[in-house]
């Protein structure tokens, strides 16, 4: 189990990674599942909050702790993509703003639609659909970095992101997919089926045009495809609930 702890540990303020270097490689075959016990987390903070707090509030509280809950390492990565997807004007340029340390005003206005969309989606899900969004979304938007480290290459010879290209097999990719099917459906039935398939494609389009700007994919960009997951899983989710909701809440088996 020394890649499902490299997977907490990475994912998460948990403190289980093992000691000393590992390939991080088979580790994001865990990924989906670190992603449903995140949103098991968010459930239950949703349930005791939502007891004596507005839903405006309940909404704020879940989008804090799941920065607090990921160390925001993933609102981090997509804070830089912002500025060096659209402040660069080259391949290398962008690459040299994704490492800068600094906050420019592409992250700061992209960090406050990210987490305003976020904000507005967790506070208005619809009660009946709330359990399984909640559950499901994190683990949906991880199955889109998964994704995107299987198909597309890396960008950078040194980095975050390279750990994660050793010791990679196609089980790691099916094992993932498969915890995600097996969540949304059982959680959101029909709909979750619909929503799996709409991350991947939203993370895999985003992919392409990444690698397309960057010859490739980062640790940083991983991230942005995870925040870009969770807010399309949320926006979506409800939008279809609202539109189809008997597909909800019945198992496709």
């Amino acid at each position: 189990m020394t890649s499902l702890r490299l997977a907490i540990g990475f994912l998460t303020v948990l403190p289980v990674a093992p000691a000393g270097e590992a390939r991080m490689g088979p580790a994001r075959a865990w990924f989906p599942l670190v992603g449903l016990g995140l949103g098991g987390i968010l459930l239950g903070l949703d349930v005791a909050a939502r007891e004596g707090l507005p839903a405006l509030v309940v909404g704020a509280i879940l989008v804090a702790a799941l920065l607090v809950l990921t160390r925001a390492i993933h609102t981090e990565g997509f804070l830089d993509c912002c500025d060096g997807l659209f402040g660069g004007y080259a391949r290398e340029e962008r690459l040299r703003i994704l490492r800068d340390t600094h906050v420019g005003a592409f992250a700061v206005i992209g960090g406050a639609a990210l987490l305003l969309l976020k904000w507005s989606a967790l506070a208005g899900i619809p009660d009946e659909a709330r359990t399984g969004l909640l559950l499901v979304f994190p683990c949906l938007s991880r199955l889109g970095m998964v994704a995107t480290m299987a198909l597309f290459p890396y960008a950078r010879e040194r980095g975050l992101g390279t750990s994660f290209q050793e010791g990679r097999t196609r089980w790691q990719v099916g094992f993932g997919l498969a915890t995600a099917v097996a969540a949304g459906v059982l959680f959101l039935g029909g709909g979750g089926a619909i929503l799996l398939g709409i991350v991947v494609v939203v993370s895999l389009g985003l992919g392409r045009w990444i690698t397309g700007m960057l010859g490739g994919m980062t640790g940083d960009t991983y991230g942005a495809v995870n925040e870009v997951g969770e807010v399309a899983v949320l926006v979506l989710g409800i939008a279809l609930f609202s539109a189809i909701p008997e597909i909800f809440g019945a198992p496709l088996w």
